[in-house]
């Protein structure tokens, strides 16, 4: 049985930065409820985000009823779901494009063997897979599966398909795209909850080539920690005015408790002290204060995650690759061949986790 690894990963982003607009037109959602209003704009200052991006173009001014030029974001006439899936099929497809580009140039697009797409963001058929296929050359025979609507955690999910796929065919080389358009799906709301959409997700790509050539990263054991009692921290619900978020305030807490509990089987047989890289999700400054307690970590071993946050918000399924390709970039010596762990969370309230460990 082959061992599988992430030979390397790829990223791309929309081109409008929009956190400051997105965060003054949430505040002025909040204008009849004052304590509501300052609330959030605390929370703002320490979120510990400073860019997001989106091809929703912002307008200079966002006092008004529009957000953006398009009015996509009109007060009062928030866009449909109908609507909101046009957006992302016309937008999807150039992002998807631009990271899978990226990744394969110079690469041989005829041994790709495998295409794993992961988005919560949007669905259409033919889809995002098809549309690769042809706009990047792909093999038409290439074997496609689609991870949909499974949230911030569908990345680990994706590799641990990739995973089984290489140690099943060890010639196999497998394109995992991670893609999430998650500012199509802001809600007009007076809601905390609700409005913190405005604060924190943002949209972005990656995508990774995975095989068994022993490059880069080697993936050695994936784990699932389910959270008893928590399905209603965080909810997806598709409706009528588009892909209904609610992330409580109670996740943070959620995940200190689950991965205190689930340490031992995340690590397997390694310890904390054995871990030299970490590549968490950043859902939020304060999951990644509460992971960091979990597990009893020196500031300095959240700096990727908490770099990601800042540069580009909360992309949801990507933004742990993201984190994963800084720590690849980064790390001092490869050479060393440096133990991993990485960790995204979602729905349930699961953290899907992976230990890795780079190439020597």
């Amino acid at each position: 049985m082959s061992d599988a690894y992430i030979n390397k990963i790829a990223t791309a982003l929309p081109p409008h930065d929009v956190h400051q607009a997105f965060g003054a037109f949430a505040q002025g959602l909040l204008k009849d409820d004052p304590r509501k209003a300052t609330l959030f704009g605390r929370m703002a200052e320490k979120s510990g985000i400073g860019h997001r991006f989106s091809y929703v173009t912002p307008l200079a001014d966002v006092s008004g009823a529009d957000l953006d030029g398009d009015a996509f974001y009109r007060l009062g006439a928030f866009p449909t779901t109908a609507r909101r899936m046009q957006a992302y099929e016309k937008v999807a497809p150039l992002l998807a494009t631009d990271v899978v580009e990226k990744l394969l140039a110079g690469e041989d697009r005829a041994a790709i063997t495998h295409l794993i797409v992961t988005s919560c963001t949007g669905f259409y058929a033919p889809g995002l897979d098809l549309d690769l296929v042809e706009r990047c050359g792909l093999r038409p025979d290439i074997e496609r599966s689609t991870i949909g609507f499974m949230g911030c955690y569908a990345a680990i999910n994706g590799l641990k398909l990739a995973r089984h796929i290489v140690r099943s065919e060890p010639t196999a080389r497998v394109l995992a795209l991670n893609l999430e358009l998650c500012t199509l799906h802001l809600q007009q709301s007076q809601d905390l909850n609700e409005i913190l959409s405005f604060l924190l997700f943002g949209d972005g790509a990656a995508a990774a080539l995975i095989s068994a050539d022993p490059v880069g990263a080697e993936m050695q054991s994936f784990h699932a920690a389910l959270v008893p009692d928590t399905r209603a921290l965080i909810r997806w619900n598709i409706r009528d005015q588009g892909f209904d978020m609610v992330l409580s305030g109670g996740v943070p807490a959620a995940i200190l408790s689950g991965l205190a509990g689930a340490q031992g089987t995340i690590l397997g047989n390694r310890t904390v002290a054995d871990i030299d890289l970490w590549a968490v999700h950043p859902g939020g400054r304060t999951v990644l204060d509460a992971v960091q307690h979990a597990f009893a970590l020196p500031p300095s071993a959240l700096a990727a995650s908490r770099g990601v946050l800042y540069d580009y918000g909360n992309m949801s399924s990507g933004t742990v690759m993201f984190v994963l390709d800084r720590l690849m970039r980064q790390s001092a010596n490869p050479a060393t061949g440096g133990q991993g762990c990485a960790m995204a969370f979602g729905p349930g309230l699961v953290a899907e986790t992976m230990r890795f460990q780079l190439a020597a």
